[in-house]
């Protein structure tokens, strides 16, 4: 038999639960704003970064195609598996950035 504790934190949130900690919290109950980087966030900046430092050519045309990539998949990951509203926002709104700026809108 499990303790009372145990059950309540793998049954859903409850209905009574406040916006704010649906927003932060994730189903353990812990506030959850910043993770530890994930290797798409990683390849991301570090391709970013490299874009910004090499000359015009066929790497930087690589270098754009990997950092897009890894990006798009850093967001898409955070919109659909983010542990909390929070986070599955901020995947949100990777990918309307990204779209934008792909689209030079």
């Amino acid at each position: 038999m499990s303790s009372p504790s145990n059950r309540e934190s793998n049954q859903p949130e409850s209905p009574s639960a406040s916006l704010l900690d649906r927003i932060f919290r994730d189903r353990e109950g812990q506030i959850v704003i910043g993770q530890a980087p994930n290797l798409p966030l990683i390849v991301g900046l570090v391709a970013t970064g490299l874009q910004a430092v090499l000359p015009n050519g066929s790497g930087q045309a690589a270098l754009d195609l990997v950092a897009f990539g890894a990006w798009f998949t850093w967001a898409w990951q955070e919109l659909f598996d983010g542990v909390n509203y929070f986070r599955r926002s901020l995947g949100l709104m990777g990918l309307v950035i990204l779209i934008v700026l792909r689209l030079n809108v």
